[in-house]
Formats: C-alpha cells, sequence, structure tokens
C-alpha cells in the first residue's frame, strides 16, 4: 500500500470515529447508555455518602460574584451596577454620636494595663445606647443597623480600642440574637430580643472545645433527651453535658447559645436515636452551669473564657427553633457564619489597616533621619505603599461584601476569603507599620497607637475559622462545588436517592459541563494570546485591569476544571493544590472590589495610584499561584498543556513597580481628599495631649511650612546656610534675616511638635500604668495615661 492510500484510509478512519464520537454525544439516548451511565456508575461508587453537616455546608449561603469569577467570562457591567453599602441618617448619627463618644470614653492603655476590662461606665454605656442590639429589629427595641452599619461601629471602635471592638461585635455577629433573628420561634423572640437588645441579658455562643475547634461537626458535647423538673413541673427536655472553650464574652454572659450534639436513647421523641447538631439557650443562673473564670488572649482584655455544663436540664423550648430545630444546629451555624464572618473581622482588619496609614503614613513624613523625612526613603516607600494599597483593597473588599449582605445574600465563599485575607493583609500591614514606627512601634506606652493591634493579629487569625484551614480546605473545597456552573449539579445529582432521575440529572449537567469546558479552552488561550485585550470592559481609567482580570477568570476556570477532573476527591486531600487555586479565586474577588470600589467613588485620578498598586500587586499573585500550581500537578503533560493554554506569550506581571510604588507612598505623607478617603473612619481624639490628635496637628503644619523647609535647605546646598539639623537651620536663617519673626516661630513650634510625636513612653518600673515624667533637660513633655 502506498504512503498517500495509507493517509487517505488514516484520515477515513478518524473521520468516522469522529463522527461517531459526534453521534454519541449528540443523540441522547446513546450518551447515556455509553457514557453518562459508565461514569455515573463509577462516581457513584467512589464517592462517599456526603454526611448531614456536609450537605448542610453546602446547602449553605448564596453564590453571586463569587460564581460570575468562575464562569471565565465575568460580567463587569452587573459588579458596577450593585448598588454600594451605604449608612442611612440615623446610622451615620449613631457613628458620628454614641460610638464616637464611647471611643472618647475609653483609655485602651489603661484598659489593658490596670483595669483588665472596659470600665464599668463604658459598660453601662454600651447597652444603654443599644451597641448590643444593632442587628435587633426595632420592635424588639434594637436599632435595625444594616450590616453596613454595623461593620462601621466595630471599624472605628478597632481604630481606639480592640478590647471595645471585640466586645460590640461579637454579640451582632454569630450569637444567640442571630440564631433568633433566623430561626427561633415567636415565643423566642419575644422573649429574649429586647432582653438582648437593651443589655438586660449578656449573650456568648459556646462552639468550640478542648476536641472540637475547626473540626466543629465533631462536636463531643451532649444534649440527651429525657424527663426533668422545669420550675416545679415535669417536662420533656435535655439533659446537657458540655466543656467550652475560648468563648467570647463567656465570662459575663448571662445567656448561653450552646451547640451539641442530641441524642434520644429511649425513643421519646420518634425512632431516630442520633439526632445531630442542635444549638439551645441555657440562662447562666441554671443548676450545673459553671461561668466566670478567663483566659488572656495576648493581653487584649476582651472577656473570654470557658464554660462547662454538668446535668444542666432545660426543656425543650429552650432549643432555638422549638422542637423543629433538633439537628439543625450545623445548618444554623453555616449560613450564620457565611454573614457573620463577612463583617465582624474584616472591619476589626480594616481598621487596623486605616489606623496605620493614617499615623504611620503621618509619623514618616515626620520623623526625619539624616535630614530628611524618612518616608522619603525608598526602602520606607515600598513599606508605605504596602500599607496603603493594602488599606485600600481591604476596605474595598470589606465594602463590596457588605453591598452583598445588605441585599439579602449569604455569600459563604466570599465571607470566607475576606475572613481569610483581610486577616492576613492586617497582619502584613501593620507588620510594616512597626517596621516604619521602630522604636517608637515595640515601646508600649498610652502613646503608642500601633503595639496593641500588633498583639490582637494572632486572634483575628484564629478565630471564627483558622486561617490555614481557612485557606486550604475552605475558599476553593466550597468555592469549586458551590460557585463553579455545572459541579454542583454533576455533584448533587451523583447523589439523588432515585438512580434514574440521577443519571437523567447527571447528563444534562455532564454535557453542560463539557460544552463549558470547550468553550473555555478557546477563550482561555485567545485571551492569554492578547493578554486580555479580546475581552470586553468597561470604559474607565482602569480598563485594562478589566480585561486582564478577565483573562485571569478564565484561566482559573480552565485549571480547576482540569485539576477536577484529573484529581477527583483527591484534589481535597491535596490542600496545598487547592490552596492555590483558592488563592486565585481570591484575588480575582479583592482586585473586582476595588475596581467596584474605584467606580463607586466616581474614578478620581488622584486615587488611581491605590488602585494600580493594588491591583499589580493582586496580578502578580494570581500569576506566582498559577506558576506554583504548574510545578506541583502530579500530571507533567497536563501541567505543561494548562501552562502554555493560559499564558501562551509567557507570565505577564511582576510585583507593584517603584513608580507605583512611589505614587501610592507618598499619598499617606500629606493631607489629601485622597488620605481622607483611604482612612474614613479612623477616630481622632480631640484632646490635644493624645497621640493621635498630635499627629494630625504636626501633619497639617509641617504640610504648610514644606516650602519654607526646602527653601532653607536649598540655601544650604548654596552655601548660604552651614547648620546640618534643622533646627539649627532654622536658627541661622533667623540670625541672617533669611526669614522673619512669624516663620521663625511657626518652624520652632513645628520642630516642638515633631519632637513630641516622636517620643516614647517610659516607666519608672516596669509595670507602672503611667509613665514617668519627663526631665527638665528633655526638649518637650512625655503626655501621662489619663487617670
Amino acid at each position: 500500500m502506498d504512503s498517500a492510500l495509507f493517509v487517505k484510509l488514516v484520515l477515513s478512519l478518524s473521520g468516522l470515529a469522529a463522527l461517531a464520537g459526534l453521534l454519541l454525544i449528540l443523540i441522547a439516548p446513546l450518551r447515556r447508555k455509553w457514557l453518562s451511565a459508565p461514569l455515573f456508575r463509577r462516581f457513584r461508587a467512589v464517592l462517599p455518602q456526603l454526611s448531614a453537616t456536609e450537605q448542610q455546608a453546602l446547602d449553605a449561603g448564596t453564590v453571586g460574584w463569587d460564581g460570575e469569577l468562575f464562569s471565565s467570562n465575568p460580567d463587569w457591567q452587573a459588579l458596577l451596577a450593585t448598588p454600594p453599602a451605604r449608612l442611612s441618617a440615623a446610622e451615620q448619627a449613631f457613628l458620628d454620636g454614641p460610638t464616637e463618644t464611647l471611643c472618647r470614653m475609653i483609655d485602651d492603655w489603661r484598659i489593658t494595663q490596670q483595669d483588665f476590662d472596659l470600665p464599668q461606665d463604658a459598660w453601662e454605656f454600651i447597652k444603654r445606647e443599644g451597641f448590643f442590639g444593632m442587628i435587633i429589629p426595632r420592635a424588639y427595641g434594637g436599632l435595625e443597623f444594616s450590616n453596613a452599619a454595623h461593620s462601621a461601629v466595630v471599624m472605628k471602635l478597632a481604630t481606639r480600642s480592640i478590647t471595645a471592638a471585640v466586645t460590640v461585635m461579637v454579640p451582632n455577629s454569630l450569637g444567640p440574637g442571630k440564631l433568633l433573628l433566623h430561626y427561633g420561634t415567636e415565643e423566642q423572640k419575644n422573649h429574649y430580643l429586647p432582653r438582648l437588645a437593651r443589655g438586660l441579658d449578656v449573650p456568648c455562643f459556646a462552639l468550640t472545645g478542648p476536641h472540637a475547634g475547626s473540626d466543629a461537626g465533631a462536636i463531643p458535647d451532649t444534649g440527651v433527651v429525657c424527663k426533668g423538673l422545669w420550675k416545679g413541673e415535669e417536662v420533656l427536655g435535655l439533659r446537657l453535658n458540655w466543656d467550652k472553650r475560648y468563648i467570647t464574652l463567656g465570662p459575663v454572659a448571662t445567656l448561653i447559645g450552646l451547640a451539641f450534639t442530641c441524642h434520644d436513647p429511649d425513643h421519646l421523641l420518634g425512632a431516630t436515636a442520633d439526632l445531630g447538631i442542635t444549638v439551645a439557650l441555657v440562662p447562666r443562673d441554671t443548676p450545673g452551669v459553671e461561668t466566670g473564670e478567663r483566659h488572656n488572649p495576648l493581653n487584649i482584655p476582651f472577656m473570654n473564657g470557658p464554660n462547662r455544663g454538668h446535668d444542666v436540664f432545660v426543656p425543650l423550648t429552650h432549643i432555638v427553633g422549638g422542637e423543629t430545630g433538633i439537628g439543625q444546629g450545623w445548618r444554623m451555624l453555616m449560613e450564620s457564619l457565611s454573614e457573620g464572618r463577612g463583617i465582624s473581622l474584616p472591619a476589626l482588619s480594616t481598621g487596623a489597616g486605616k489606623a496605620a496609614s493614617r499615623f504611620t503614613g503621618a509619623y514618616a513624613r515626620l520623623r526625619q533621619q539624616f535630614n530628611q523625612p524618612i518616608g522619603h526613603f525608598e526602602g520606607v516607600e515600598e513599606a508605605l505603599a504596602r500599607i496603603a494599597g493594602l488599606t485600600y483593597q481591604m476596605d474595598a473588599a470589606r465594602r463590596l461584601t457588605l453591598a452583598y449582605l445588605d441585599r439579602g445574600e449569604k455569600p459563604s465563599v466570599i465571607s470566607a476569603i475576606v475572613k481569610y485575607h483581610l486577616t492576613e493583609k492586617y497582619r502584613r500591614v501593620i507588620n510594616d507599620a512597626m517596621d516604619v514606627q521602630g522604636g517608637s512601634g515595640i515601646c508600649l506606652g498610652p502613646s503608642n497607637l500601633l503595639g496593641r493591634a500588633y498583639q490582637a493579629i494572632p486572634i483575628a487569625i484564629t478565630v471564627e475559622g483558622a486561617n490555614i484551614l481557612t485557606r486550604s480546605m475552605m475558599i476553593f473545597g466550597q468555592g469549586a462545588i458551590r460557585c463553579h456552573p455545572w459541579v454542583l449539579h454533576e455533584f448533587t445529582a451523583m447523589h439523588h436517592p432515585d438512580p434514574v432521575e440521577g443519571l437523567r440529572l447527571f447528563d444534562q449537567a455532564l454535557m453542560g459541563h463539557a460544552r463549558f469546558l470547550t468553550g473555555n479552552i478557546g477563550r482561555a488561550f485567545v485571551r492569554g494570546l492578547t493578554r486580555g485585550r479580546s475581552a470586553t470592559a468597561p470604559a474607565s481609567l482602569a480598563h485594562r485591569y478589566y480585561q486582564t482580570l478577565a483573562w485571569m477568570s478564565a484561566a482559573l476556570a480552565l485549571c480547576s476544571d482540569a485539576a477536577m477532573i484529573t484529581l477527583g476527591g483527591s484534589l481535597k486531600r491535596r490542600e496545598r493544590l487547592s490552596a492555590r487555586l483558592g488563592d486565585v479565586l481570591s484575588e480575582l474577588y479583592l482586585s473586582s472590589a476595588v475596581l467596584k470600589r474605584y467606580y463607586d467613588d466616581g474614578e478620581p485620578e488622584a486615587d488611581y495610584p491605590l488602585v494600580r498598586w493594588a491591583l499589580q500587586d493582586s496580578l502578580y499573585r494570581m500569576q506566582e499561584s498559577f506558576r506554583s500550581l504548574y510545578r506541583n500537578l502530579p500530571g507533567r503533560p497536563l501541567a505543561w498543556a494548562l501552562r502554555v493554554l493560559t499564558f501562551p506569550t509567557g507570565f505577564a506581571f511582576s510585583e507593584p513597580s517603584d513608580r507605583a510604588a512611589h505614587a501610592a507612598a507618598q499619598l499617606l505623607l500629606s493631607p489629601s481628599n485622597t488620605r481622607d478617603r483611604l482612612t474614613a473612619g479612623v477616630f481622632i481624639h480631640p484632646d490635644a495631649n493624645e497621640r493621635s490628635h498630635q499627629l494630625e496637628d504636626a501633619l497639617l503644619l509641617a504640610h504648610e511650612l514644606a516650602p519654607l523647609e526646602a527653601r532653607m535647605k536649598s540655601l544650604r546646598r548654596k552655601g548660604t546656610l552651614t547648620s546640618r539639623t534643622l533646627g539649627d537651620l532654622v536658627k541661622e536663617a533667623r540670625q541672617k534675616q533669611l526669614i522673619d519673626e512669624a516663620q521663625f516661630r511657626q518652624l520652632e513650634r513645628h520642630l516642638k511638635q515633631i519632637d513630641q510625636v516622636v517620643q516614647v513612653d517610659a516607666f519608672s518600673r516596669f509595670g507602672d500604668e503611667q509613665p514617668a515624667a519627663r526631665t527638665a533637660a528633655s526638649p518637650a513633655p512625655i503626655r501621662k495615661a489619663q487617670p
């Protein structure tokens, strides 16, 4: 047979095979019999049956913009059309009134160094003004604030006192109030919500124990259905035994929300003995309850401690939702967490970032070395740029998440993203701020505005889901199933109780998935070739970033499919691979939030340096996550193919440029509308003896005198002035009548302000509450702690 005939034969056979394959796909009965059914049987055989808690975790929450990011073609207009979260007039008045007053009432140094608690008048003020009832409707005596208002209050308090912020945020997050609102009976709501709103009851929620932390589904605490005496009558109820720890507000709580596993060994409720995770409300004064001990979380003395119960009896009416709430606890917790994790800790983290931007930026402008502000050194600029850019990104993500929450969504994946990434960026920002401030950052005292925020970092990292497991198991593990356009449909079909209906649903989802994958291969490759230019994007100064993010979305969708198809269920165990894909999804969300915030603010050109830095940083992180994924995928041919399809022209991104870093850092060094927008919500104390007030005053004067200061330094370079330090230059310039008396007085005042803000606290004895008085030789008095 000659070669030409052989080639024709091969092509004919290949065409027939392709036609047969096409017919197999197009003709539904054939496809189901020969393709879908074998796959369906194989997957059903190898996939473990979902536990009730796993199914409830999958069902919890809603999918929104995270689903768009998995679609490979995000609808930017839909993002921009999302109404931003805004405060009502009443909410703004509360922020400007009671929240401002509370910030003025508390002295965080005294709280953390002497009293180890909020002062009693602050506790009374918090209860009287309704801080514990922000989420409770007005019909029950609460404030009925939006999630945005809850976040704004916590954020502002965090810039004054972490202890106060945590105290206020917990009753409005995961706890009895939120659980009652969503799942309580009318009788329970009418009894408890007014008491919680007025502070007559202080709530806590007891979930974590010595043997159930991140694996909260393995709760060993029990509630056994039995009969017992309650207020002199025999009723059907629960005999509870538990051992919990790390419970915020636990030592002072009067109402404990308790998670436990419910058992009915005597079948008093029905045939089932093991009824699942349940939540009940237990008054502190119930016999058998033990509370009052305190933990010491890194010397941040918010109320936190263990509580225990031994043979505590409560009636079934104390179960959240009544008898119908039995076994529904895990669903309640997952749905509540999908909201709460998107509000409290992101607000606290953003508050820390804003405070660092405002105060460390001012310090970097005022503190001088080698006759220039330290903020002008490129090494310091690099840290300041991260502080500014990450704070802008954190606030943008906070605001976008609140926009979704305030329109009724429960974005479980997005909440996990912002909890993990905003607390991690909080850590990075405060570490950078400590590097910039050096000794003034590490010496604790009334004048230190960073120290307690630094100490509190591990607390934010640990609570409401440890960050390591949130990144490696939750973000992509839950996101891949919930946010992918077809995987959840396939997953649901495989667990359908009716195999025939399950096969039909699986076949539909499988074909949809195949079309999605085929189309996305082409989309990812074309966008990679054009570096995103083939994607449609809104008209904007940030137009190219919209296009580039669309490219990254297509790359994520393709790599996710490839990993899930080739690794299957083992991807869940390959946590590092899962985490890298989750990092890409997270950075896509954070970048989307940056673009959304810039759009909502009217795209001011002065803010563009922050946008540019944040997006350059995120794109570089996405690229490096992809590179790490390709290096570690077990199938090397697949890794090579994905690398060629997604980055066909090579890796395109680098860390933020020096130019971008310089422009972002400069925004922290002088007063401006951009700086005010970036740090909106930071508490500035009106007392001139407070360090926050001193920094503001000194920065304003430094900005005003900058031209005069520059003129004197220019005269020194020319040889007209010969002194080395700024103080001596001022005196010499006055002696030579190069400045007038008014200018001399202003510069002298400026120098005194600089001396004041660079001083640190010192103590006569270690452990004293108040710093020692400054000696007469010292150039300026140091502020003492208020009594």
